[in-house]
């Protein structure tokens, strides 16, 4: 698979400098960590799952959780339980698909892991893994142990994607303490644990808050003092640190707002995209596009979705700048490795080599899956080309 997969091939000539690389399921954590991108998240009741799932495939999507715990009803569990085997047997007996997305379960409880594991059979060879709740070091051990049982058992590679959401956490007396805890656990399991995402709808709850259309999560001050800590503990660039990806985005379609749209005119004028421009406003996408923007301002990579709508966003936001591509290969240089400042070769800004080559690395492993626009291509042309036609 490999992302913008699903537009044809002269039109990524057109839209890349660099095209998006290719991966699949069996490939390294540290492609499969950057490569996530938009992860849409799917109640695991849903009556043709197998159908859903091929189809999002078809308009882009590389990552999706499949769901038996938040999204669906407490007594729903047990039939969401067979409904997940069946579609994956489903699924795995079929002939007339492509390449399938990464998919996830997202499970209540540590016992579920290895019970499903065992019920799939054969088709657990589509299974890249498991998302794991309200993640702390005392709840978070035991379902780490149970994936690495599982994963014994079946001999089929597992991913570990932790969210963190739990009020311990959010809490300002108990947050150092409980990030500590969190390291400790996910650092035992470091091969297995693929990216850490974040349950900012959870943290919210704890105040009673709900962000609006017009705001975005680092608008609500005690929500993003949690990221800010997270990223700082636990998604450092020294080696340390693990893929921290963005908290999800709730709305798809807006009915009234208060405060002006916050998409500029200019870049959809320059590319005869007005439509599109009005059309995002409508659905509530100017506020996700400027959250996309922060999440990756404040070191975040990938999103959770619950929309289709919302992957294409993330997705463009997540391509390389031909200019970005630029600074990386200059700082990055084996004759740069002594350090030094030098011009950017677009003449607008300073690269300062040691500072700046952990970005540079960060920014290189994301061209890898994401590709590289040309010159004179913006994330308006990105999301145009890949819309459906």
């Amino acid at each position: 698979m490999r992302h913008f997969g699903h537009i044809a091939p002269e039109e990524r000539q057109r839209l890349f400098f660099r095209e998006p690389g290719a991966f699949t399921a069996d490939s390294s954590a540290r492609v499969l960590s950057a490569a996530l991108g938009a992860t849409l998240y799917s109640p695991a009741t849903r009556p043709q799952l197998a159908d859903d799932i091929v189809k999002q495939a078809g308009l882009g999507v590389v990552s999706m959780v499949l769901c038996l715990e938040d999204s669906i009803h407490d007594d729903e569990v047990e039939g969401a339980e067979e409904n997940l085997v069946r579609q994956f047997t489903v699924l795995a007996g079929r002939e007339d698909v492509g390449e399938l997305p990464l998919l996830f379960i997202r499970v209540r409880f540590p016992g579920q892991i290895p019970d499903l594991v065992q019920r799939l059979g054969p088709a657990v060879r589509l299974l890249s893994g498991f998302v794991m709740p309200k993640f702390t070091e005392e709840r978070g051990m035991p379902f780490l142990e149970a994936l690495a049982s599982a994963e014994t058992a079946s001999g089929r590679r597992l991913f570990a994607m932790p969210v963190l959401e739990s009020p311990e956490l959010l809490y300002r007396e108990s947050r150092v303490e409980t990030l500590e805890g969190i390291s400790r656990a996910v650092d035992k399991y470091r091969d297995r644990v693929l990216a850490l995402r974040l349950g900012v709808t959870d943290f919210c709850s704890s105040y009673a808050l709900r962000r609006a259309p017009d705001m975005t999560a680092y608008d609500v001050q005690v929500v993003a003092s949690v990221i800010a800590d997270v990223v700082n503990m636990l998604g450092r660039a020294d080696g340390t640190g693990f893929t921290v990806t963005g908290p999800v985005w709730e709305y798809f379609r807006v009915q009234e707002r208060m405060f002006k749209p916050q998409l500029r005119r200019s870049p959809f004028l320059e590319g005869q995209a007005e439509e599109l421009r009005e059309a995002l406003i409508e659905h509530a996408m100017d506020g996700l596009l400027r959250e996309i923007t922060l999440d990756q301002a404040n070191g975040l990579m990938g999103k959770t979705c619950i929309h289709p709508s919302h992957v294409l966003p993330v997705h463009a936001l997540s391509v390389v700048s031909h200019e970005e591509f630029s600074d990386a290969q200059d700082i990055l240089r084996p004759e740069r490795g002594g350090g030094g400042v030098l011009r950017s070769a677009y003449t607008n800004k300073m690269n300062e080599v040691k500072p700046h080559r952990a970005w540079a690395e960060r920014t290189l492993l994301r061209a890898e899956v994401f590709g590289v626009a040309h010159e004179d291509i913006g994330f308006v042309d990105l999301l145009a080309a890949g819309l459906p036609a």
